[in-house]
């Protein structure tokens, strides 16, 4: 990642640290898998945009879109990502950004000295748990149709969770 620094006489490199609130606009994104959901799309709006407020953000746009997490070709998320005046994105959950490679998503906005914000990190928190239920949810949507992957996906490792592990034997 490009930072900006510079070289001293003395031949110390210098690192110029970074302003602590980038100067731009606050957007909230919010996104919903299909048009069933579009009721819970007020209620994330509702919930980020009191959010960001309680948090010192002062909200400059809100942006709400119907469509899968998988599909990367989502325009007003696509809007947001390339407009350099965008420089606090405010989520619910990572998922809502894309279902994977949200850690690039973060990495080049932070390049640009923007940053993603997610409001609930009540998510799974272990990245190994999440790596798999993203990999099921990917299966399931392929197999059964996007609609209801995700609850799929989590009935799935909820299962897996309440059987005993291979190679493990009972008793003593």
């Amino acid at each position: 990642m490009p930072v900006p620094a510079r070289r001293l006489e003395s031949g110390t490199i210098w690192v110029d640290a970074p302003a602590s609130r980038v100067a731009g606009r606050t957007v909230v994104y919010a996104r919903v898998s299909s048009h069933d959901q579009r009721a819970d799309l007020d209620r994330q709006v509702a919930r980020l945009t009191d959010w960001a407020t309680s948090h010192g953000y002062v909200v400059g746009e809100v942006v709400t879109e119907v469509g899968s997490g998988l599909n990367g070709k989502r325009p007003k998320l696509r809007r947001i990502l390339s407009d350099p005046s965008a420089s606090v994105v405010v989520v619910e959950h990572r998922d809502r950004l894309a279902r994977f490679g949200v850690e690039y998503l973060e990495a080049a906005l932070s390049a640009q000295g923007r940053t993603i914000i997610v409001a609930d990190q009540g998510e799974t928190v272990d990245d190994l748990v999440r790596d798999m239920i993203e990999v099921l949810t990917s299966m399931c949507a392929r197999l059964y149709g996007r609609r209801g992957a995700r609850n799929r996906a989590m009935r799935a490792v909820t299962a897996t969770k309440q059987t005993e592990p291979v190679g493990v034997v009972g008793g003593g």
